[in-house]
């Protein structure tokens, strides 16, 4: 069983910048997928970004160019740094992980994971 820390949230004004972690415990890490999804109220929950074991990278249209998405299998962490935030990326962040056996299988929606954090706000103001 995986176990998945979120942090890093926190309020910031319009064009800062805030780095998520995500700390997992209870699993070989480097086995893992990863992916960074968020949820603003009223909203379905959308992927923001992923990477596959390898460190293939995907990332919703609307955060290219803005946020990178990394990990540290050393650490058993997974980033993501984002930067020039803008109001409509306030939201609830999930960290996601799933057991791959594939080094390069990027998994970019909500059903292909199994474990989830518990969340952490970001909030960005005008």
């Amino acid at each position: 069983q995986v176990r998945l820390v979120e942090s890093g949230g926190g309020l910031v004004q319009a064009g800062g910048s805030l780095r998520l972690s995500c700390a997992a415990s209870g699993g070989t890490f480097s086995s893992y997928a990863m992916g960074w999804f968020r949820q603003a109220p009223g909203q379905e929950r959308e992927l923001v970004a992923a990477i596959s074991r390898g460190g293939r990278t995907v990332y919703a249209d609307s955060v290219k160019g803005r946020f990178t998405i990394s990990r540290d299998d050393a650490k058993n962490t997974v980033y993501l740094q984002m930067n020039s935030l803008k109001p409509e990326d306030t939201a609830t962040y999930y960290c996601a992980a799933d057991f791959r056996t594939s080094t390069i299988v990027v998994l970019n929606t909500l059903d292909e994971y199994d474990y989830w954090g518990q969340r952490t706000q970001v909030t960005v103001s005008s």
